[in-house]
């Protein structure tokens, strides 16, 4: 059984910077893998950023230079720096997790998801 829950998410304007956090509940949180992904309203859920057990990472070619994934294993959090953020960032971002040690970028391979945190970025 994992949970996750994220936060940090809210209204800011273009160009500011956003954090998210998403709090895991599982034993096994350093061995696996942490995505970020979002969804706009009527669009796909799409691959923001991933971390793997050994902190590999990788990005979305729109949020590369922009957003740093990060992980505290001893917290069991995986963080979302966001910056420089645009309107084209506004979307509800979903932390998910699954077994394993590549940062996949597929959202049907990872085993378990968050609420979601809703981030808007307006001026």
């Amino acid at each position: 059984q994992v949970q996750l829950v994220e936060s940090g998410g809210g209204l800011v304007q273009p160009g500011g910077s956003l954090r998210l956090s998403c709090a895991a509940s599982t034993r096994t949180f350093s061995r696996s893998t942490m995505g970020w992904f979002r969804q706009a309203p009527g669009k796909d859920r799409i691959f923001v950023a991933a971390i793997s057990w050994n902190y590999a990472t990788n990005y979305a070619d729109s949020v590369q230079g922009r957003f740093i994934i990060s992980r505290d294993n001893a917290k069991n959090t995986v963080n979302l720096q966001m910056n420089n953020l645009k309107p084209e960032d506004t979307a509800v971002y979903y932390c998910a997790a699954r077994p394993g040690i590549v940062a996949v970028t597929t959202a049907d391979q990872y085993d378990y998801w968050g609420q979601g945190t809703q981030v808007t970025v307006s001026s």
